[in-house]
């Protein structure tokens, strides 16, 4: 009798999760914001989650919840595990060039911006920063929301950087907002089209409207995928679930897209897509 491959089996890429171990790594005290209990997951622990779901490399983005600026758990455990683990720093703005390259001799691939909860006037100033990540072949990670991302398509158009979107743009779910026709989402499907950028659909339960599984974020994820193509679409589980409302789990993220995508279309989101766009 044959075994059919579960999806939990399938190989697999995560392009979005956090490690936050304020144990080996405390917070620094002016951040705002401390996770704890189940926010919270250290290198080794995520590594025996990534096993039981057939996760074979990470990348790891440095959460502005706790850490910040502080990239030092995220740093050490790409050390610890570099076949498993690449990241994307948070910086300075002013963050200078020799900075990036010693953190891209480390393993960091980018750095994130994160409109969404810093505003984009915090970011102001960020076009020399984008223009040093272009010279060394790194990405621009923006976490944005609602109608943001045509505020910053200038900066991006204007140096070329290569971008990364998070959780699926966050578009705005509610009714009065438009659906897919509102500007902000629109926006995203036309950088997809005509860009070289990858979405990771991720995130859903930051901007849906409704419980797991999420039903009311189906025509975005088709549209994205649509405009962004498998190609250049990637997938991510945003463990381990900052800020969320309610109860979220590794494997039931996994499997939402079980029924929405192919073997193959699988095949290519979790794993053949990230592992060359992100270099694993």
């Amino acid at each position: 009798m044959t075994h059919s491959i579960s999806i939990l089996e399938e190989n697999k890429i995560d392009s979005h999760c956090h490690i936050l171990d304020p144990m080996g790594h405390p917070y620094p005290v002016d951040n705002p914001y401390h996770p704890k209990g189940q926010e919270i997951g250290d290198a080794h622990y995520f590594t025996q989650v990534m096993a039981c779901y057939g996760v074979k490399h990470a990348l790891l983005v440095g959460p502005n919840s706790g850490y910040n600026l502080d990239n030092r758990a995220m740093l050490a455990a790409i050390a610890q595990y570099p076949a498993a683990f690449k990241g994307i720093a948070v910086v300075a703005n002013d963050c200078a060039e020799t900075t990036l390259d010693a953190l891209r001799a480390q393993g960091v691939i980018g750095v994130a911006f994160n409109t969404s909860l810093k505003g984009v006037d915090f970011y102001a100033d960020i076009m020399p920063l984008l223009e040093r990540l272009k010279r060394l072949g790194m990405w621009a990670q923006f976490q944005v929301q609602d109608e943001q991302l045509p505020e910053i398509l200038p900066w991006i158009e204007k140096t070329q950087v290569k971008v990364l979107i998070d959780h699926c743009g966050r578009p705005n779910l509610q009714h009065s907002a438009g659906g897919v026709s509102q500007q902000g989402f629109q926006a995203l499907l036309a950088l997809g089209r005509g860009h070289e950028a990858v979405i990771k659909l991720s995130g859903y339960a930051k901007f849906s409207q409704t419980s797991y599984p999420f039903a009311d974020t189906r025509p975005y994820i088709d549209a994205l995928l649509e405009a962004f193509g498998l190609e250049r679409s990637v997938w991510a589980s945003d463990w381990p679930y900052l800020r969320a409302t309610s109860r979220l789990d590794y494997g039931p993220m996994i499997k939402l897209l079980e029924s929405h995508l192919s073997l193959s279309e699988r095949a290519q989101l979790f794993w053949s897509t990230p592992k060359r766009v992100f270099g694993f």
